[in-house]
């Protein structure tokens, strides 16, 4: 099998590349002599199978920060066939440097130059014949977001790979050494190859800038577009939902139900009011989770992000942090899982600690979804955006107050340098890429966490056997008297003590074991919720949800990236007696109040 490895600086659409010739069929995997898990994906290539590695983006293949040490690393320990080096090309002059690097190492290279068609609009234009024969290599213009130039490139990549042989690494590990010409490198070939206006000029972003960077109205108009994302995801979301439940509701009845109709009592109640019911009560949120994604991607995509990071850093710098770690935090919206190895890209230990001790609080989509579950619940449809945007605004604030405190313990004094991309519209099919990603994740949590979270939680509400179904003489009834000093000053029932219990594993479990606990699932549900509890009660509930300590997920992840076991026992310590007194605060004080 052709192996080959996909190289480049971050943000050059290196992602988009892969994703498009893949077909988003990737895996993760471990390598040999690398730390961490890779991407890569297999497809047919030059008559024969290849696979493609999407190595982490860097600046300088010579560099010690740890994605540059991840494939330096790689490439030192795996053979190679090709290697594809991915730049942009309306920053080429600032990104040659790297792909001189990489052909110097003597691997058979294809150099793809993404972006193309910005490039254009700048009046960047290349000679890719004379680039080619001064590096010795393929090169070939694509935007890889719009596949033009994406056949031409692929098929540079397929004569590569006839031509090529493999590269073992000893070879790789004698060229791995500074090159004091790449700089003089880089000059002539720009001088002779290359033609740039002598400034580069983007009105629109320019126009778009003045506003959204305002010193005064860039924070507020932020916030804003925010709560303006939240309306829309639960105006267009609410049609989707009750159509998934009108759906499965169907099928429990015409398919289910006849189907276990003769089944023993104890294998029907597992199978619908345990797995059927907690895993479609789940199931039904899949497109909101969708919708908020496909949101998040236009945000993300458009550049915005990088904007709320240079609007944000003046406040994280007081805190310790800087825009990266706001960057973090707003992709811990996704889950913290990958947010927290991002802060790879921060070289400095005591800015990664503290930028991961307040990434957890960031409300994640499996915490969404209990969120929107119990606002659909028991607030209006008026008032629901106006919860969700509120925890999202707690989110923010206990991330804040936890490096405001813990900031003297995790000093900081990397400089923070951020480059602004120019705006971008995601195409359609970037769009539904991440969107099937989620649901795809949503799939595998499925298979995994969830249907064994509501059978556990099924066992524990009907066993003993002579105990009645969810009463307090069953294991669950136990389990949540034994809390209840804890739980019912700040307004949390037994049943809700059991679903926070197993939302300590995974938070997407908390639905559907309330749907096993109560043996019903959808409207049902959500009507016997609304009876038993007020909105005091469930918002104390929500802020609890939202602050105490992560997934089992996220706390392996901090434990693998930290290196510390105290310091992950101080990341599962801090937020839970956070959530405690923050939940007893507010659930104590609207009692005062007459709520």
């Amino acid at each position: 099998m052709k192996r080959i490895a996909l190289l480049g600086m971050p943000n050059t659409g290196k992602s988009t590349f892969f994703n498009r010739i893949t077909g988003a069929s990737a895996r993760v995997g471990n390598w040999p002599g690398v730390t961490v898990d890779l991407l890569s994906a297999r497809l047919p290539l030059a008559g024969a199978m290849a696979e493609i590695i999407d190595l982490p983006g860097i600046y300088d293949l010579h560099g010690f920060s740890e994605d540059e040490l991840v494939v330096r690393h790689f490439l030192e320990n795996n053979p190679l066939d090709l290697v594809l080096i991915i730049l942009n090309t309306s920053q080429i002059e600032r990104q040659l440097g790297l792909a001189l690097q990489i052909t110097q190492l003597g691997l058979p290279c294809v150099l793809l130059l993404n972006m193309a068609d910005e490039a254009k609009k700048f009046g960047i234009s290349i000679d890719t014949e004379k680039m080619s024969a001064e590096l010795g290599i393929p090169v070939t213009l694509l935007s890889a977001k719009y596949g033009n130039g994406f056949e031409l490139a692929k098929q540079s990549i397929v004569n590569a790979l006839n031509q090529a042989g493999n590269v073992p690494p000893e070879k790789i590990r004698e060229h791995l050494a500074p090159d004091d010409r790449i700089e003089n490198d880089v000059e002539a070939l720009l001088r002779h190859a290359v033609q740039i206006p002598a400034q580069l000029s983007d009105t629109l972003t320019e126009r778009l800038d003045k506003v959204v960077l305002h010193p005064w109205l860039g924070l507020p108009l932020f916030f804003l577009i925010m709560y303006l994302l939240f309306q829309a995801i639960f105006i267009l979301g609410k049609p989707l939902q009750d159509g998934v439940n009108w759906l499965l509701e169907g099928f429990k009845s015409g398919v289910v139900e006849p189907l276990l109709a003769s089944a023993p009592p104890w294998l029907h109640g597992l199978a619908v009011d345990g797995i059927y019911n907690g895993v479609g009560t789940v199931a039904a949120f899949v497109p909101i989770i969708i919708l908020f994604f496909l949101f998040m991607a236009v945000v993300e995509d458009t550049g915005y992000l990088s904007r709320a990071a240079f609007l944000m850093d003046a406040l994280m710098s007081r805190l310790g942090l800087d825009g990266r770690s706001f960057v973090m935090m707003l992709l811990g919206f996704g889950c913290n899982v990958p947010a927290l190895m991002g802060t790879r890209v921060m070289r400095s230990r005591a800015l990664r600690l503290l930028s991961m001790l307040t990434i957890p609080f960031s409300l994640c989509s499996a915490r969404l979804q209990v969120f929107i579950f119990i606002t659909t619940a028991i607030f209006t449809p008026q008032a629901a955006p106006k919860v969700i945007f509120s925890l999202y605004l707690f989110s923010f604030a206990m991330a804040l107050l936890t490096a405001l405190l813990f900031r003297k313990h995790f000093r900081n004094d990397e400089p923070f340098i951020l480059e602004l991309p120019p705006y971008r519209l995601p195409t359609p099919r970037q769009m539904l890429l991440r969107g099937w990603h989620e649901v795809r994740h949503f799939l595998d949590r499925a298979s995994k966490f969830i249907i064994a979270g509501v059978v556990l939680v099924w066992l524990l509400t009907h066993f003993p056997q002579n105990a009645a179904p969810g009463s307090a003489e069953t294991w669950a009834g136990m389990i949540g008297s034994f809390m209840a000093p804890l739980l019912d000053p700040i307004g949390i029932n037994q049943q809700l003590a059991i679903a926070l219990i197993f939302g300590f594993v995974a938070k997407e479990i908390v639905i559907g074991s309330l749907a096993v606990i109560y043996g019903l699932d959808g409207d049902a549900l959500m009507g016997t919720m609304a009876q038993q509890l007020d909105w005091v009660q469930a918002y104390s509930f929500m802020l609890f949800t939202l602050i105490y300590t992560p997934c089992l997920s996220t706390i392996a992840t901090l434990r693998n990236e930290s290196k510390s076991l105290s310091f992950t026992l101080l990341a599962l310590a801090w937020p839970l007696a956070a959530a405690w007194l923050l939940s007893f605060v507010f659930y104590q004080g609207m009692r005062l109040l007459g709520y």
